[in-house]
């Protein structure tokens, strides 16, 4: 990295890839990680690796990933991102010396999952510092998080989504049976307990039956203050991918066929039957409305750049429920996003360009409307 090099035509443009974070989804965003890293062009991209410890240290350095799949950051270069405009860069920090700028930045790619990562906090981070970054904002990284307040704004957009409570972790402590009966109105069993805020499968339980309910909800808790209740259904997982900012494209559907009952954390990441069908074997009128209902969700959340939207296709009813978006979506070797896209005839290198060109599209939207305040101000 050049660390002084100014912007422009002519050099490689600074790419700061970030992963690992503090979230239960450490080691699938490294996974992640690695695709994007050996998918970006380094003929048109200067690249820069930064990890986060699962304490929230950040570092940098050539083999800041292999490092952390190895859970050490012996010698790693302790780094921060400073929270300013006027300082777009990571500097160099030992406690007691003074900050040394060891490179400049021109774009954020960030590819972490969870808490810390994809729930606004580190958009924030990159809002205040005035960096351009891939994906999507605060206010939509936040929303899209936030499985309990996702569903409620989907209802309000008219965009079907499964029958749902919230349960507080403080509920559960003062009157369990309560809670049982609440979560209980929902629907017959099973049901699913999820933390609102966690991704991946990460927490969920199928219950089927009050024992299950108990377990399911005291696991959840572990993970969040709210847990969502949701009526349990038999059906297909639909996935479509949406690309864009404020005309979004979609993909063709595709289909995870689980090994598991469900798209479990096992299933996704830990055994390798689970099969990814693409494109779904859907009539074309279903498949129209799975993207057209993609597309519509992604506007709903004032979505940008990249996000994978989920949907149950009721087996019984025919029925198409969205499930959640996942703004800042798995990128490994067995990743529904980028598969989709590369059936569309988008290569996984040439998706990465476009996600790089959205991020600088967007910041540059946002610094004329910023210079045309500051004009009439």
């Amino acid at each position: 990295m050049n660390p002084s090099a100014p912007r422009g035509v002519g050099r490689r443009l600074r790419v700061g890839v970030l992963f690992g974070g503090q979230s239960g989804e450490h080691e699938i965003s490294l996974r992640s990680a690695r695709s994007v890293l050996a998918h970006l062009d380094v003929d048109r991209y200067d690249v820069s690796p930064i990890g986060i410890s699962k304490d929230g240290e950040w570092f940098a350095g050539p083999l800041a990933l292999e490092a952390l799949e190895r859970g050490s950051t012996e010698g790693l270069t302790p780094v921060v991102l400073p929270a300013s405009p006027r300082q777009a860069a990571l500097y160099s920090w030992q406690p007691g010396s003074p900050l040394e700028m060891i490179g400049a930045l021109d774009v954020i790619f960030p590819v972490l999952h969870g808490t810390f990562g994809e729930d606004g906090t580190v958009q924030g981070l990159l809002e205040l510092a005035h960096l351009p970054y891939v994906g999507a904002g605060v206010l939509a990284s936040a929303v899209a998080m936030d499985k309990a307040l996702f569903k409620d704004l989907m209802r309000a957009h008219d965009i079907p989504v499964v029958e749902s409570t919230v349960i507080l972790a403080s509920e559960l402590a003062d009157g369990m049976e309560q809670a049982l009966e609440r979560a209980e109105s929902v629907g017959g069993y099973p049901l699913f307990t999820k933390p609102s805020n966690l991704g991946s499968s990460v927490g969920i339980t199928k219950c089927r039956g009050r024992s299950d309910l108990v377990e399911g909800l005291m696991d959840a808790a572990r993970y969040d203050r709210r847990v969502v209740v949701e009526r349990g259904l038999v059906a297909r997982e639909i996935e479509v991918s949406v690309l864009g900012n404020d005309q979004p494209e979609a993909s063709v559907p595709g289909e995870i066929v689980p090994s598991d009952e469900f798209y479990s954390y096992r299933a996704k990441y830990l055994d390798d039957t689970s099969r990814l069908v693409i494109p779904a074997p859907l009539d074309a009128a279903t498949a129209d409305r799975a993207r057209e209902l993609a597309r519509q969700a992604f506007r709903a959340i004032d979505g940008s750049g990249m996000a994978r939207v989920d949907f149950l296709l009721e087996t019984q009813s025919g029925d198409l429920f969205l499930s959640e978006i996942n703004t800042i979506p798995g990128f490994t070797s067995i990743s529904m996003y980028p598969k989709l896209w590369e059936a569309d005839g988008l290569p996984y290198a040439s998706l990465m360009d476009r996600l790089i060109d959205l991020a600088m599209e967007r910041h540059m939207q946002k610094a004329d409307l910023v210079r045309t305040y500051e004009a009439t101000g």
